[in-house]
């Protein structure tokens, strides 16, 4: 463990530069004490690392020093063939580099775990868009891509759900998030970090210049952010519903996580009739009624009393618009 650690350390400072002891101790989940044992453990080692003290100070290797730290463990050369998405890296132009690059490591690699490597890409196939759902075009991705890494400002012309549905907006793109099969932007927009999709993108100019990139803004803290707020804003009522064993069981394929969850935090014990219930956040009455309708006779909708009387209204229109003929059963 504190071998890997050292090995850790030096890739961190090859790759990153100057490290502070706390940052190391928080990116290692480690003490500062610890830290500081490790470095001293390095410097013992003839490893060509010097720290200064201070606010600006911290840990750094001489220039010019690199590791040649070739060797892997099997787990992390599998991985790094399971983590390869070819749907997203072609979207990005880069699936002839993603290919090209496993094979100049598979090259490398070791009998012994190239053939577990092999073996990954035998048994194991990720396919990250959700079903029923075709390809979103994404004409301008390579463009933003290159903003994103070049940190360069775009003007999009984008379209969005409210009116005015089209819009100009001037982006300082942070990055690109890749959810569900759908592409999407984190950008700042004037005084605020702002999240687009990358499809609703209309057209789309580079801009001269370059803009400064926040050093403490973290994609990923943002990205979790939004999906807590987006969660939390778009479920906005609440509706008691019972549910047949059939319906509990097929719940989380037919409606979001967050219902399914609610779901089972809510469930009371099955009634006499094996039906449970409980209670789910909804959003809009209509959104809400096309959820449960996939249901159809495997949930009764209990309160709000609208949505109730809602579905009973579809229910019978429903049958009123499919009765088959007074005494016909031949069908």
């Amino acid at each position: 463990m504190r071998a890997s650690r050292l090995v850790s350390i030096l890739l961190l400072l090859q790759t990153r530069g100057r490290m502070t002891a706390h940052d190391l101790a928080q990116r290692l989940e480690v003490s500062v004490r610890t830290i500081y044992r490790d470095m001293e453990s390095l410097h013992t080692a003839g490893i060509p690392l010097y720290g200064d003290a201070g606010p600006n100070g911290g840990y750094q290797l001489l220039d010019g020093y690199r590791t040649r730290l070739t060797g892997l463990t099997s787990d992390e050369a599998e991985s790094l063939f399971l983590a390869g998405l070819p749907g997203p890296a072609a979207e990005l132009g880069l699936g002839a580099v993603v290919t090209a690059a496993q094979l100049k490591l598979m090259a490398a690699l070791p009998v012994e775990l190239r053939d577990r490597a092999g073996r990954i890409q035998e048994r194991f196939h990720l396919d990250a868009p959700s079903w029923y759902r075709d390809a979103e075009p994404v004409t301008y991705l390579p463009a933003v891509a290159d903003a994103v890494w070049n940190e360069r400002p775009v003007q999009v012309r984008y379209r969005r759900w409210k009116a005015p549905q089209e819009v100009e907006r001037l982006l300082e793109p942070y990055g690109l998030v890749v959810k569900a099969g759908r592409w999407y932007l984190v950008a700042r927009c004037g005084e605020h970090v702002r999240t687009y999709r990358v499809s609703q993108i209309l057209d789309l100019h580079a801009l001269p210049g370059t803009f400064d990139r926040p050093e403490d803004f973290s994609l990923a803290a943002y990205w979790q952010g939004y999906l807590a707020e987006f969660e939390a804003r778009l479920r906005r009522g609440e509706a008691v519903v019972r549910l047949s064993p059939r319906g509990l069981e097929r719940l989380p394929d037919l409606m979001t996580p967050g219902v399914a969850a609610a779901a089972r935090e809510t469930a009371e014990p099955p009634d006499a009739d094996g039906w449970t219930r409980v209670t789910v956040p909804i959003e809009s009455g209509e959104h809400a009624l096309g959820e449960f309708l996939r249901l159809g006779t495997d949930v009764e909708v209990l309160s709000p009393a609208f949505l109730r009387e809602a579905l009973g209204a579809t229910a019978a229109e429903l049958a009123r618009r499919y009765a088959l003929p007074s005494g016909d059963i031949s069908r």
